[in-house]
């Protein structure tokens, strides 16, 4: 086990986590190592606010553009490997929304197995009859699972069920818990709802004036529309209706700053539930000071 804590930075899109990242490593010498579920894949760049080569300032960063758009997001090999990377590197700087990336880095967490041919039946199931149905069967044999499970999360529902029915199992027995594999400071930026949404607003327009409509388009051509994680992320989704026809641009704008804001919402929900992460004002005067102290406190 490391002597020294792991620095996580957390908290809901459009907080500014990736330049207060950049500003510890800078200040304590330390690299970045992404936890943003989408930032894993290869070409995904505008719509996921990745940093540019300027904007790291000379930071490594680990674990960004690993996969191909294809490829459905695996939090079982995102564990595999940023485990080593925490255990290489002296000052480790986690960074990133997507929270169960974050548990799975830091927390015994153990991801039970597949099975094809289940798997295969649910998701039939599922784009026949809608995730309701199957949501209420798992509130059925699970609550405690259900509970933590939107009713419209296909994906997970399915999840649930598969590894309930070939392991025997109750799903929600293999969801994270709090017990550290690795000693940590998370520090999570505190934004007020309004001026998030006003931030995130803001950053959708921009993602669409640096040209994120023709980054789907390059993307399409790669396997977008058939990725069953990328396919689905916040801006491309909606901007591949509007390509299809199915929305107008204005359209599609609203949508993605409409489920932003929802998705910020349940970030920081998550977050929020875990004592570890001291939060901190993201408009601080001197928040990099302030983030160092944490450190030491």
């Amino acid at each position: 086990m490391r002597k020294q804590p792991v620095i996580a930075v957390v908290g809901p899109t459009a907080a500014g986590k990736s330049d207060l990242a950049v500003d510890l490593a800078l200040r304590l010498g330390g690299e970045c190592i992404n936890a943003d579920s989408m930032q894993l894949y290869r070409g995904m760049n505008i719509g996921t606010a990745k940093l540019s080569q300027t904007e790291q300032r000379g930071v490594p960063h680990h674990l960004l553009d690993i996969w191909d758009v294809t490829v459905t997001a695996s939090v079982a090999e995102y564990q595999r490997l940023v485990r080593p990377l925490l255990d290489k590197l002296e000052v480790p700087i986690l960074v990133g929304g997507s929270g169960l990336y974050v548990r799975a880095a830091l927390d015994d967490l153990d991801f039970p197995g597949t099975d094809p041919v289940v798997r295969a039946r649910l998701e039939a199931e599922l784009a026949q009859v809608g995730p309701a149905v199957l949501y209420e069967r798992l509130r059925a044999s699970d609550p405690k699972a259900a509970e933590a499970i939107l009713p419209g999360n296909g994906r997970r529902i399915v999840r649930a069920l598969e590894v309930i029915e070939f392991s025997g199992r109750p799903f929600s027995a293999t969801m994270p818990s709090y017990e550290a594999l690795y000693p940590s400071v998370q520090i999570g930026l505190d934004v007020p709802r309004p001026e998030l949404d006003a931030r995130i607003e803001l950053r959708v327009g921009r993602m669409w004036e640096a040209g994120l409509v023709d980054e789907v388009r390059v993307l399409l051509d790669q396997g977008l529309a058939d990725g069953r994680t990328a396919g689905r992320a916040l801006g491309y989704a909606q901007v591949m209706k509007y390509l299809a026809g199915e929305w107008t641009e204005e359209e599609a704008i609203a949508e993605t700053v409409r489920a932003t804001r929802r998705f910020a919402r349940r970030q920081e929900s998550w977050f929020r539930r875990d004592p570890r992460v001291v939060w901190l004002p993201y408009d601080a005067p001197d928040l990099l000071g302030l983030a160092v102290d944490k450190l030491g406190s």
